[in-house]
C-alpha cells in the first residue's frame, strides 16, 4: 500500500486525532480461522475525513476486512474502502464526485521486531520490481482498522480531478507583434546574418 501521499507513516500525526475511529481488533482474540470485520463512515467520521483529506464532502465511506493471524505474532490484513467522494474539477471548478475502490493488502508485526523486518524489504527508487512494505507495528497489541481504512482512502484520492471529458490545454503561444522591440531584433538579426553571408560569399568570389 505504499505511495508518495502514504499519510500512515508520517512521524506527526497524531493517532488520537485519526479521523476515522473504530474499535480496534485485539490480537490476542483473533479466531485461529480469523475474522471477518466491516466499518461504516458515520456523518462526523465524514466530516473529518473531508478535512483531513482536503474534500468538499464524503457523501459515504465504507471498509471490509479480513484479518488472520500468521506466525511469528504477525497478522495478515486484507480487505477493500470503498467510498463517494465531493471534489472539484482542476480545470472547469465545477463539483464534481468520485467513487474510491482501494484494496488494502497489509502485515502488522509486533513493534519490536519492525526493524529486523524492514531489513528485507528493498528501497530501489530505480528497481522497476515491486517490492512488499514492511509490515505495520502491532500497538498495544491491537490494530488499528478505522486507521488503515482512512490511509487506504486518503491514497485513492486523485489530487487533479477533472471532469469526464475535460483535458487540461496549455495556453497557445501568443504571437510578437510586427513593432514589438523583440520582433525588430529578430528581423535585424536575420537581416544582417544575410549581409554577412553575401559579404562572404562576395570575398570569396573576388579572391
Amino acid at each position: 500500500m505504499s505511495r508518495d501521499r502514504d499519510i500512515s507513516r508520517d512521524p506527526g500525526r497524531d493517532p488520537t486525532k485519526d479521523p476515522w475511529r473504530a474499535a480496534p481488533v485485539i490480537v490476542a482474540q483473533i479466531p485461529d480461522a480469523g475474522l471477518h470485520r466491516e466499518i461504516e463512515a458515520d456523518a462526523a467520521t465524514r466530516s473529518a475525513l473531508a478535512a483531513m483529506g482536503e474534500l468538499r464532502e464524503v457523501m459515504s465511506a465504507h471498509a471490509a476486512f479480513d484479518v488472520v493471524q500468521k506466525r511469528d505474532g504477525k497478522v495478515h490484513v486484507e480487505g477493500r474502502v470503498r467510498a463517494r467522494i465531493g471534489q472539484t474539477c482542476v480545470v472547469t471548478l465545477d463539483p464534481i464526485e468520485t467513487e474510491i475502490d482501494e484494496p488494502i493488502d497489509q502485515m502488522f508485526a509486533p513493534s519490536e521486531d519492525i526493524p529486523e523486518l524492514a531489513e528485507f524489504v528493498e528501497d530501489d527508487p530505480n528497481s522497476e520490481v515491486d517490492t512488499a512494505d514492511p509490515p505495520e507495528p502491532i500497538v498495544n497489541g491491537q490494530i488499528d482498522l478505522g486507521r488503515l481504512a482512512a490511509d487506504a482512502l486518503f491514497l485513492a484520492i486523485d489530487p487533479y480531478p477533472r471532469k469526464p471529458g475535460v483535458a487540461f490545454e496549455q495556453p497557445a503561444e501568443a504571437a510578437v507583434p510586427e513593432d514589438h522591440p523583440f520582433a525588430v531584433l529578430k528581423a535585424l538579426k536575420s537581416a544582417g546574418g544575410a549581409t554577412s553571408g553575401a559579404a562572404k560569399v562576395k570575398k570569396t568570389g573576388e579572391d
